[in-house]
């Protein structure tokens, strides 16, 4: 049985996904509001908060609460003092869950902190 063909499918679809892995977007799947923004500096670590239409909090990819929120952030900024923060909030999401992540990062110690935007250009 020749196999020629299926190794070279197989290395044909891991170079695919090598190629398109970076290219796809962290976290939880939202939609921003329009606004304008600019990059920020890549050179710091940088962690990001989601909340979804539904007011439900994500850390990175987790689900958390408000006080478990609070412990991770605290725990992160004791490790990496100049930690960036990005806040991603529903477009259809209530204001105040959006404040209060803001709230406990702050409190936390976060110093710096940036609230994530879709291009007012249109393309998401």
């Amino acid at each position: 049985m020749n196999l020629t063909a299926m190794s070279d499918l197989t290395f044909l679809l891991l170079i695919t996904f090598i190629i398109t892995f970076p290219m796809i977007e962290q976290g939880i799947p939202v939609k921003l509001p329009k606004g304008k923004s600019r990059q920020m500096d890549a050179q710091k670590k940088t962690s990001s908060v989601t909340v979804d239409d539904e007011g439900r909090i994500y850390l990175g990819d987790r689900l958390v609460d408000y006080g478990e929120l609070a412990r991770e952030l605290e725990a992160r900024v004791t490790e990496e003092p100049e930690l960036k923060l990005v806040v991603r909030g529903d477009v259809e999401t209530k204001f105040g869950g959006v404040a209060e992540v803001m709230r406990i990062a702050e409190r936390a110690g976060v110093r710096s902190m940036a609230v994530a935007t879709k291009d007012e250009g249109g393309g998401d």
